[in-house]
């Protein structure tokens, strides 16, 4: 058998391990402050949570090395419809869940939550428009020179970018970048994230540009493992290529610091290098030395088989949680003053909450999974 027919669980793996600790790192319980790892860094700076998004855009990639062999002997016409249609359909998936659950209640009554003030970027928003043009890079440059020239200059476009169009004083600033300065004019306050307290959107439309470059690069990296298979040379390679980009990344983070919330290019560049260690490691343990002691690995591919499916259940559902009120407050609040923050007070209860919510999205996967039953998109 060839090492292109063969199935990588290791990708698999990968995939429903970032999808797991996405769900735990969105859903901390409430109560108490969550552990600091479990937390973004606050602008710039680098934490584990900080790795999830990045990861997923990276598996992204890792799954369209396998998916993009479909469209051989397509015509491009229909190459080109298949990928917009599935983008498109990413992206109006991530504008329903922040418009969810569609209606409000006001002192006059039920009403139709008002379109005006939905939140137009966001995660999934993000993952359609970067797997919309990496495959279409992907598809239609056949050169890996030139993609990956490509790639290099979204990485110091976007840096051109913020330094000649922001503010002049603090071109890095949440207020103060351009990519701030594109939000606000192209989508206005209303339609963006106010998470932070104030309009910025983490996921906006100018940082979408070097997330392009997470996605190509795990379309390589998933490449090079079908072509190159499942040997020590592999392992080799990608760890070397990682612990290249992490010191690309933190040579730059002295004159583009790393951070998350304005996805930086040395933020791209860590968190690719990384994520190339964690396949290598994963090659290693699954596909070389077969450490599958109690079969942990299906646990993880249980959640990466239906991914998306399974990371919109665990948006929609806390949700539910909060709209559901016990004992005047929301059922999110009552179920962690009650009985997590009881039993266990502080950052501890709010982390076995998470793990615990993350145990319900995994058995509705595992249902899913075992009836055979796989969500595509």
């Amino acid at each position: 058998m060839s090492p292109k027919s063969e199935r990588f669980i290791s990708l698999d793996v990968f995939r429903g391990m970032t999808i797991c600790f996405m769900i735990i790192v969105n859903t901390p319980g409430s109560g108490a402050t969550a552990f600091a790892p479990l937390e973004h860094a606050a602008w710039f700076g680098f934490t584990p949570t900080d790795l999830v998004f990045p990861s997923f855009l990276f598996a992204v990639g890792n799954a369209m090395s396998f998916s993009m062999k479909k469209f051989d002997g397509l015509a491009a016409g229909t190459v080109v419809w298949r990928i917009f249609k599935r983008a498109a359909i990413i992206f109006l998936l991530g504008y329903l869940m922040y418009w969810f659950p569609f209606v409000v209640h006001t002192s006059a009554g039920w009403g139709i939550s008002p379109i005006a003030k939905t939140r137009i970027m966001g995660v999934l928003q993000r993952i359609g428009l970067c797997y919309l043009f990496a495959s279409l890079i992907i598809y239609f440059i056949s050169s890996k020179r030139t993609i990956i020239i490509i790639s290099i200059l979204l990485l110091f476009s976007y840096w051109a970018l913020l330094l000649l169009f922001g503010d002049h004083d603090a071109p890095y600033g949440m207020l103060t970048n351009a990519g701030t300065f594109l939000d606000k004019f192209a989508l206005g306050d209303a339609h963006l994230y106010h998470g932070e307290g104030v309009a910025f959107d983490p996921e906006g439309i100018l940082s979408t540009l070097p997330a392009i470059v997470n996605v190509i690069c795990g379309y390589f990296a998933g490449k090079y493992i079908q072509e190159k298979g499942k040997n020590y040379e592999s392992i080799a390679k990608l760890l070397l290529m990682g612990s290249v980009f992490i010191f690309v990344a933190l040579c730059w983070n002295m004159a583009f610091p790393i951070g998350k919330k304005l996805w930086t290019s040395s933020f791209v560049m860590l968190t690719v290098g990384i994520d190339l260690v964690l396949i290598a490691a994963l090659v290693y343990v699954v596909e070389i030395q077969k450490w599958n002691g109690a079969n942990w690995t299906s646990f993880f591919t249980t959640v990466g088989k239906n991914p998306l499916a399974i990371y919109i259940l665990s948006e929609l559902l806390v949700i539910v949680f909060y709209m559901v009120t016990v004992g005047g407050k929301s059922f999110y609040r009552w179920i962690n003053d009650v009985f997590y923050q009881a039993i266990v007070p502080g950052p501890i209860g709010s982390l076995l909450f998470a793990i615990s919510f993350m145990l319900l999205c995994w058995s509705v996967g595992k249902i899913l999974d075992k009836n055979k039953i796989y969500i595509r998109v």
